[in-house]
This record gives C-alpha cells, sequence and structure tokens, in this order.
C-alpha cells in the first residue's frame, strides 16, 4: 500500500511535465490573432504564470481533496467533467470484462476437455483470430453487419442495451482471446499435479476434479490478467468509444489530449493510476482465497 502511494505521487509528477512540455494551452483557448496582453490574462486567470513547482503545489493540493482544477476547454470543474463520463466507461469495460472472462474462460475449458480435435483447433483458432484483429476493426465490421446489413442494432450513441452490445463485445473480443489461452496452458499444468492424479484415483467424476479442484488454481494468473485488463481497457476503449459515440472517459482522455487541457488529463491519468494500484492490491489479496498455500504475514 505503502508502495502504491509513491507510485500515484512519481504518475503525478511525469503527468505534470508531461502535459506541460506539449505546449501552451493559452494559444488553444484564446480567439485566432489574440494579442499577448490576451493571452497573459488567460495564463493569470488559469494560474498558467506562475512557477512550475508552484503549479505542482496548487495541482497536489487541489488533487488530495478531489478537486482537479477548471477544465480549460470545458470551461466547467474537470472532476464533474470526468465523472460524468465515468458511468458510461465503467459500464462499458465491465460488460466487456465479462463477455471476454465468459468466452475465454469457458474457450479454454473446453480446448482441455474436448475429445474431438476439430473442437481444440477452433478455439485456438478463434483465439489467435481475436488477438490478430484490431478491436476497432471489430467494432466497424459489427457495424457494417448488425446496424447497416441487418438494422438489429443501432450505430452509434448510449442510453440502452442495445447501445452497449456491439461496443462492449468489440472490446471484450481482443481480451477473451489472452484470457483463453492462458486459461488453457495454467489447466494443463494443473491437470498433471499429484492431487489431481489423487482425485481421480479416489473415484470422484471428472467434472468435479476440473471444477472443484483444477479449474480454482488454475484461475490465479488469469485473476492477474484480469486485474491488470480492467485499467487496460479503459486506454483500450479510446477507439471503441470513437466508433461508436460513446460518451467515456477513453474518449473524453483524446479529446482533452488534442485540446491540451491540463486538468482533464492529469486527473483522467491520476485516476487510472490509483485504480491500477487499488486493482493490484485486491488481485494479490484475491490469490489467497483461490489458492490455501499462499499465505501472508
Amino acid at each position: 500500500m505503502l508502495w502504491g502511494i509513491v507510485v500515484v505521487w512519481l504518475v503525478s509528477v511525469l503527468v505534470f511535465l508531461a502535459t506541460r512540455a506539449s505546449g501552451d494551452p493559452t494559444i488553444m483557448m484564446a480567439a485566432p490573432g489574440a494579442s499577448e496582453e490576451e493571452l497573459d490574462f488567460i495564463r493569470q486567470r488559469y494560474g498558467l504564470d506562475k512557477p512550475l513547482p508552484v503549479q505542482y503545489v496548487v495541482f497536489l493540493s487541489r488533487a488530495l481533496k478531489g478537486d482537479f482544477g477548471k477544465s480549460l476547454f470545458y470551461g466547467v470543474s474537470a472532476s464533474e467533467v470526468i465523472l460524468d463520463r465515468l458511468d458510461a466507461t465503467a459500464a462499458l469495460v465491465g460488460t466487456a470484462m465479462a463477455i471476454s472472462l465468459a468466452i475465454g474462460v469457458s474457450g479454454g475449458l473446453l480446448a482441455v476437455t474436448s475429445s474431438k480435435k476439430w473442437v481444440r483447433s477452433a478455439v485456438k483458432g478463434f483465439s489467435i483470430l481475436g488477438l490478430s484483429m484490431p478491436n476497432f476493426w471489430i467494432g466497424l465490421l459489427a457495424l457494417l453487419v448488425f446496424s447497416v446489413y441487418l438494422e438489429i442494432l443501432p450505430t452509434s450513441g448510449s442510453g440502452s442495451i442495445q447501445h452497449l452490445i456491439m461496443p462492449a463485445f468489440s472490446l471484450g473480443w481482443y481480451f477473451s482471446a489472452g484470457f483463453l489461452r492462458i486459461t488453457h496452458s495454467s489447466l494443463l499444468e494443473v491437470m498433471n499435479q499429484e492431487y489431481i492424479k489423487l482425485s481421480r484415483m479416489k473415484g470422484l467424476p471428472e467434472h468435479v476434479v476440473i471444477g472443484k479442484h483444477a479449474l480454482k488454481n488454475a484461475l490465479i494468473p488469469v485473476v492477474t490478467l484480469a486485474g491488470m485488463n480492467v485499467v487496460v481497457m479503459i486506454g483500450a476503449a479510446v477507439p471503441i468509444e470513437t466508433v461508436f459515440a460513446w460518451p467515456g472517459l477513453g474518449y473524453l482522455l483524446y479529446e482533452s489530449a488534442i485540446n491540451r487541457d491540463f486538468n482533464t488529463v492529469q486527473g483522467i491519468v491520476l485516476l487510472i493510476s490509483v485504480l491500477m494500484v487499488t486493482i493490484n492490491l485486491l488481485v494479490d489479496i484475491l490469490y489467497a482465497y483461490l489458492d490455501p498455500r499462499i499465505r501472508y504475514t
């Protein structure tokens, strides 16, 4: 937990310096042909005329209170803008993660337990296909099939489950391939352990051996990957949110970076770093539940 605090602080320093190195935002906010006096007035209004150490102290003190300052592009509180987009991203990422885990874990389990070679080959082919296709390309194909040809799903926007289906599937399919491969390899390794052989010697049904004993321990690397992917999905959702006009956090980060909205970019990156540290901590704690051999002192 202490190292997590250090990591978040280092992220705050890096993102603060990176946003300042990207250029002067007053040029983006001022009218075309603005005079130097007008530019100086904008700098004073947003505190951009102060030395960088002073600006960082002000930024950090506000961030600790959940205040990231005023959005330079939207003209309102950056925290308010971020929170308005957070629900849409949470819904998209949560649904995509559920889809990717359902496809990946069930596919990996099927590849190990099926006695038919064509089933195993089809599952492996599916995983390779998912890893080979960018998520925005999957989204464009989904738009072409389900919106243009079949006309059963809306092309863009939000507000209903129908709007969520294609973006979530497009985002989740790529990650499902990774879950499938790691579930498959982890199960193969666990199935050769002595306690699995002992369970079979006791006469336990195969579904009990796999479901109760093998799968639980095989899910440890899956949980690790899932914890990392939750945060990675926020960044990967940027092209998906763009293709489907989904009003989420990833697209907000893109818009803010393009318009040099320092405060909003800093708030989003800090939020993502806190999520990363928190999720990693929860994953570590979850290890002890999945594998009784793991103990923390």
